[in-house]
C-alpha cells in the first residue's frame, strides 16, 4: 500500500496557469510561485466583486481521537466528488503549521487519494506566509523592547507586556524565558515567552482582515502593554505598524494550488482551533464564493471548537451564511469514545459504539443550534462491519440527518459521490437559517456561559481570581462587547481531555482572559491549554529525510 507522500509524488499536476484558467483567472490576476503555486492578486477581487456568492459548506468533526477522523481528507474528497457529479466547486483550507508537521501529526494536506498538492511545499515553507507572520509579530516585539531601552517614553511597565514573541515550531523551552541579560546595551532584563505562530494575534488578524487598509487598522489596535499607571499601550503608540503591513502585504493574498484530481484549491491562513479561531482566511473564503457554485471549507478540530468559532467569529465578522455542515466521524473513533483501547478498535464492538455514539449525537445537536442543515460523513475503514454501520444509520435517521459512508481515502472523488449528492440535495431542499449562538453585546460572562452550556454541555463556568481581575480590566477598556474565543482542549467537550463521549456534571474553569483587540475578540484560557506546544518523545521530525536529489521522505 502506498503512503500518502508516495501517492502525492505520483500525481500528475497541471501547471498553475491551467488551474487558474479553470476559474477564469487571467495571467494578470495571479502571481506564480514556481510551476504549481500562485498568489491571487488584488485585481481579482475587483473583477469578481459583483458576482453572486456560491453556497458555503463547512466541514467539521467529532472530537479528535488517536484513531483519527480524516476531516481534511473528507474536505478534499468532497471537493473532488463534486466535480465527479458535475458540480462547480472550490476548496478553501488552512495552511499547515510547521509545529505539528515536525511534532505529532506530521503533514496535513489530506490523505490517500484525497490530497492537495504540491504536498511537500504546502507542509513546509509554501509561499512564506508563516514566515511573514512570524517576522511581523517579532518586529513589533523588538519595537516594544527598543522603546523601553530608548528612555521608555511611553512608561511601559515591563511586568505587563501583553504581546509575545512567536515561532512556528513546537519548542517548550521557549514558553517562559528571560531576555535582556548581559550588559546594559542588551536591553532591559525581563520575563518573556514565545507562542507558536498560529496562536499569534497577527495570524488571527491576517485571517480576519478584509484588505490592506483593514489589516493596518487591526494591527494598530493591538493591545501590547500597560503603562506603570495602568493605562493601555497599543501598537499604534509604539510605531512600525506600516512596516508590519509591508511584511504582510503578500501574505494577505490567498494561495492557489490543486488537488490530486487537478481541481482548484485555495490554502490560506492557519490559526489553531484549540488556541485560536481555527479557520482559513476571510479573504480566501469570500473570494472562493465568487469563483465557484460551491465552496468547501473546514474548521479545526471538533465542532465544539472550530465550528463554533467559525460561526460565532468568522461568519459574524465576514457576513457569511453557511448552507450546510458536513460532520465527519469514524466508527473507530466512536468506539474509542465508548471505552475501547486503541489497539482493539478494528474488532467489531457494537455495544462500545452504541455507548460512544453519544459524542456524534451531541455534535449534531450542537450544529443544529446554528440553524444550518447537517450531513454526517462517515470516513469508512475496511474494519467497519455491517452491524456497526447499521448503528450509525439508525442514529442519524433518528436525528433527521443524512449520512454517507465515504470511501474517499482509497478512491478519491469517486468514493465520495454519494456524499456530494446528499450535500447538494440537502442544500437544495433545506433553507439555512444561520444565526450565531449569542449576541456579542452580552457581557463576557454571559457569552461564555452560553457556549459552555449549549456547546460543551457544562453546568456552569468558574472564573479564577486571575480571570476575574482580567475581566475587570477588559470591561474598563470597553472590550467586553466583542465575541469570545475559547482556548480549550480539543479532545473532549469539557476542559478535561480525559473525559470522552458526552461528559456530564462538570464546570468549565476559565483561568485567564486576554483581549485580542486587533483580531476583535477576547480569548478565554481554560484547563492546561498552552499556546506553545512541545515535541513528543519521538517527534515526526525523526522520520523525515531528504536525499541528495532533493526528494523528501517520511513527511506522512
Amino acid at each position: 500500500m502506498l503512503s500518502d507522500i508516495e501517492i502525492a509524488k505520483q500525481a500528475k499536476m497541471l501547471k498553475i496557469s491551467e488551474i487558474a484558467k479553470k476559474l477564469g483567472i487571467t495571467e494578470e490576476e495571479y502571481e506564480p510561485y514556481g510551476h504549481y503555486k500562485a498568489k491571487l492578486s488584488e485585481s481579482l477581487y475587483e473583477k469578481t466583486k459583483d458576482k453572486p456568492d456560491g453556497k458555503l459548506i463547512l466541514v467539521t468533526a467529532i472530537n479528535p481521537t488517536p484513531a483519527g477522523e480524516g476531516k481534511t481528507t473528507i474536505s478534499v474528497g468532497l471537493h473532488e466528488a463534486m466535480h465527479v457529479i458535475g458540480k462547480n466547486s472550490i476548496l478553501a483550507l488552512r495552511e499547515p503549521s510547521l509545529g505539528p508537521v515536525f511534532g505529532i501529526k506530521g503533514g496535513a494536506a489530506g490523505g490517500g487519494y484525497a490530497q492537495v498538492v504540491p504536498m511537500e511545499d504546502i507542509n513546509l515553507h509554501f509561499t512564506g506566509d508563516m514566515h511573514a507572520i512570524t517576522a511581523a509579530n517579532n518586529l513589533l516585539c523588538a519595537l516594544i523592547d527598543n522603546s523601553m531601552q530608548q528612555g521608555n517614553p511611553l512608561h511601559i511597565d515591563q511586568r505587563r507586556i501583553m504581546f509575545k514573541r512567536c515561532l512556528d515550531m513546537n519548542d517548550r523551552a521557549l514558553r517562559d524565558i528571560i531576555i535582556g541579560l548581559g550588559s546594559k546595551v542588551n536591553g532591559i532584563p525581563r520575563e518573556d515567552s514565545f507562542q507558536i505562530t498560529v496562536a499569534s494575534e497577527i495570524m488571527a488578524i491576517l485571517c480576519l482582515a478584509a484588505d490592506l487598509e483593514d489589516l493596518k487598522k487591526r494591527i494598530e489596535r493591538i493591545l501590547v502593554a500597560y503603562t506603570t499607571d495602568g493605562k493601555p499601550v497599543f501598537a499604534k503608540d509604539i510605531g512600525g505598524c506600516g512596516a508590519m503591513v509591508a511584511l504582510l502585504k503578500d501574505a494577505l493574498k490567498p494561495n492557489l494550488v490543486q488537488t490530486l484530481e487537478n481541481n482548484p484549491a485555495l490554502i490560506h491562513g492557519g490559526p489553531f482551533a484549540n488556541i485560536a479561531h481555527g479557520c482559513n482566511s476571510v479573504r480566501a473564503t469570500k473570494l472562493a464564493l465568487k469563483l465557484a457554485d460551491y465552496t468547501i471549507t473546514e474548521a479545526g478540530f471538533g465542532s465544539d471548537l472550530g465550528a463554533e468559532k467559525f460561526f460565532d467569529i468568522k461568519c459574524r465578522f465576514a457576513g457569511l451564511k453557511p448552507s450546510c455542515v458536513v460532520l465527519v466521524a469514524t466508527i473507530r473513533a466512536l468506539k474509542y469514545n465508548g471505552g475501547v483501547a486503541r489497539a482493539d478498535l478494528t474488532a467489531e464492538n457494537v455495544p462500545a459504539l452504541e455507548k460512544g455514539i453519544v459524542n456524534l449525537r451531541t455534535h449534531i445537536e450542537n450544529m443544529k443550534k446554528f440553524g444550518v442543515p447537517v450531513v454526517v460523513a462517515i470516513n469508512r475503514f475496511a474494519s467497519d462491519t455491517e452491524a456497526e454501520i447499521e448503528v450509525i444509520k439508525k442514529t442519524c435517521a433518528e436525528m433527521g440527518v443524512e449520512v454517507s459512508l465515504a470511501e474517499i481515502f482509497a478512491n478519491g472523488g469517486k468514493g465520495g459521490t454519494d456524499l456530494a449528492e446528499k450535500v447538494v440535495a440537502t442544500i437544495e431542499n433545506n433553507e439555512s437559517n444561520f444565526k450565531p449562538l449569542y449576541d456579542e453585546k452580552l457581557p463576557i460572562k454571559e457569552k461564555l456561559g452560553i457556549i459552555a452550556k449549549e456547546i460543551y454541555r457544562a453546568d456552569g463556568v468558574i472564573f479564577t481570581a486571575q480571570a476575574e481581575k482580567a475581566l475587570k480590566e477588559i470591561n474598563e477598556l470597553g472590550y467586553d462587547k466583542i465575541p469570545v474565543c475559547v482556548a480549550k482542549t480539543q479532545y473532549s467537550l469539557s476542559d478535561d481531555p480525559t473525559k470522552l463521549g458526552k461528559p456530564e456534571g462538570f464546570e468549565i474553569t476559565v483561568r485567564d482572559l486576554r483581549v485580542s483587540a486587533g483580531a476583535g475578540f477576547v480569548v478565554a484560557y481554560t484547563g492546561d491549554i498552552m499556546t506553545m506546544p512541545g515535541l513528543p518523545k519521538v517527534p515526526a521530525a525523526n522520520n523525515i529525510d531528504c536525499d541528495n536529489k532533493g526528494n523528501i521522505y517520511g513527511l506522512f
